[in-house]
């Protein structure tokens, strides 16, 4: 989630919606349920043949159909990967509130969006990529990004926000995505501040957040998440097998990595309209409580060359995480620093 892209992009949504979007919308809407062709037909204004075509050119591209005599077509088998339409498909009507690129290989998403963002593309969009040669994490830290069902994104928005909501923003937007997982997946992820996304101590994704401010505002601001989706449990190379984990492996079955793409693009998106508006202060303390792995926990941070031991105590108002020292006295505020979760004694 840091060089041109290396391969061409496809935007989303353009003008009208393509042939095969509205094919795939409209057969998921009537899921389980079968779509005739005449039907299509008369959606779409062609001809059943030219439909057949179209559904041709999805088959090449991973689909398959189930087709039954006087009923129509369903999907029957989806793309294993990451597919932009099937992503449009599932988000249905919000799909007109942004723009989506998907790319096979890039430098960092985060990074193509800042350049995307100063060559003036309207946002808010997102940069989906299958695979990042140069992706990044925290602290500039390298952030393993193969094609292994994994997902690496970047939102891209212009808030015209204090620079001073920086912190709360990464902890609302991290703390929305942990929701989105226990919602969709029913496995609940902790989030250890500011930035990562644990299941019993192991990483299942991270969170980067960057922004480009003009005097005392944020011109450009790219939320970033790197999230192992489908990674089995043997790919990891040997310094992460017992540090990383993935969402297929917590829920023991595969994930539908477009479905659950979709529904985080419009998780984040409403988060992000919920912090503009300042909606967020209502459910903010609560939905990090509910998550927060360090609340009640030996740590200790690191700041430069200074540690600081103590029992974490939650997080303030501006996203600051509170620590009460072992010495005792006031709690102490971070708004920067690397933690460290103590063994209990």
């Amino acid at each position: 989630m840091g060089g041109r892209s290396l391969v061409s992009t496809v935007a989303a949504p353009a003008p009208s919606p393509s042939t095969q979007l509205v094919i795939l919308r409209e057969l998921l809407a009537r899921e389980p349920g079968f779509m005739s062709g005449a039907a299509l037909a008369a959606k779409l204004g062609l001809s059943r043949v030219a439909v057949w075509q179209h559904m041709e050119k999805l088959r090449a591209q991973g689909f398959a159909f189930e087709a039954a005599r006087a009923r129509g077509y369903r999907i029957a088998t989806r793309p294993a990967g990451l597919h932009l339409e099937f992503i449009l498909a599932h988000l249905k009507g919000r799909a007109r509130d942004f723009s989506l690129t998907l790319l096979d290989e890039v430098d960092s998403t985060n990074d193509e969006a800042a350049r995307q963002l100063a060559a003036g593309r309207p946002a808010p969009f997102v940069i989906l990529a299958r695979r990042q040669t140069r992706g990044r994490g925290r602290l500039g830290r390298a952030w393993h990004s193969e094609a292994n069902g994994n997902l690496y994104a970047s939102f891209a928005f212009r808030p015209r926000l204090a620079p001073a909501g920086m912190p709360t923003f990464t902890l609302w937007m991290g703390a929305s995505v942990c929701e989105l997982i226990a919602n969709f997946c029913g496995v609940s992820p902790g989030i250890k501040w500011p930035n990562d996304l644990l299941f019993d101590g192991r990483k299942a994704g991270g969170m980067l957040t960057e922004a480009r401010i003009d005097a005392d505002q944020i011109r450009d601001l790219v939320f970033g998440l790197g999230l192992n989706l489908n990674s089995p449990a043997g790919a990891w190379p040997a310094d992460l097998a017992r540090r990383a984990t993935s969402l297929a492996e917590q829920t023991a079955a595969p994930l539908d990595p477009n479905r659950f793409t979709a529904a985080l693009i419009g998780r984040v998106l409403l988060a992000y309209t919920q912090f503009v508006d300042g909606d967020y202060r209502k459910t903010f303390a609560d939905l990090w409580n509910r998550h927060d792995v360090l609340r009640g926990q030996p740590v200790t941070v690191l700041q430069a060359d200074k540690r600081y031991a103590g029992t974490a105590a939650g997080v303030d108002d501006a996203g600051s995480l509170l620590v009460r020292p072992t010495a005792g006295g006031r709690p102490l505020r971070f708004q920067a620093g690397e933690v460290t979760l103590e063994k209990s004694a």
